[in-house]
């Protein structure tokens, strides 16, 4: 994985990550990697099966290393590997390929800090989305903050109306970034 940061928009569904990556990548002038499932899914006019999870998994891979290769400092991943674990726990049990748990953890490891998105948000329907109801939304959540937690994963919640998020997110970036400059310093 290259030198540049790597920031992880991370969250169940309807949580504001693609706005906030991109938001984020246009506040820093940094390159963001948009969640490719989203564009395997309508690719297939919107139909996914076990069997296109390796392919899932190595189109995201490479949507993040193709931002990371134009980044100086920093890109924004609209999701990461460990989000589609969950997502293949969730539709499909028991199919997620080996490699791509073993993949996710190694590459867990190298985002300098997940930006965990609440679901305090208000859904919003997308023929993609499968989580309508709050009691969902509310189990989904936990089991995104749980899978951060339990591998104590740097991160940080961002949670409240869209300016608190986007504020909110912007800080913990630009700390990030500042402790970054200081450990390159002499």
């Amino acid at each position: 994985m290259s030198g540049v940061l790597r920031f992880a928009i991370f969250g169940t569904e309807s949580t504001g990550k693609t706005r906030l990556a991109e938001r984020l990548a246009e506040h820093f002038g940094e390159p963001w990697a948009p969640e490719f499932v989203r564009e395997f899914w309508e690719q297939r006019a919107g139909r996914i099966v076990a069997a296109d999870l390796e392919a899932i998994a190595r189109g995201q891979i490479a949507a993040e290393e193709a931002a990371a290769a134009r980044a100086r400092r920093a890109v924004f991943c609209d999701t990461e590997l460990l989000a589609c674990t969950l997502w293949n726990d969730c539709l499909f049990p028991g199919a997620c390929p080996p490699w791509v748990r073993i993949e996710a953890e190694r590459r867990a490891k190298h985002y300098a800090l997940y930006l965990l998105c609440d679901a305090d948000v208000p859904f919003a329907a997308d023929p993609q989305r499968c989580f309508p109801d709050a009691p969902a939304r509310e189990r989904a959540r936990e089991r995104w903050r749980a899978a951060l937690v339990s591998r104590a994963l740097p991160r940080v919640e961002i949670r409240g109306p869209w300016p608190e998020r986007e504020r909110t997110a912007i800080a913990a970036v630009e700390r990030a970034l500042a402790a970054a400059a200081a450990r390159a310093r002499p």
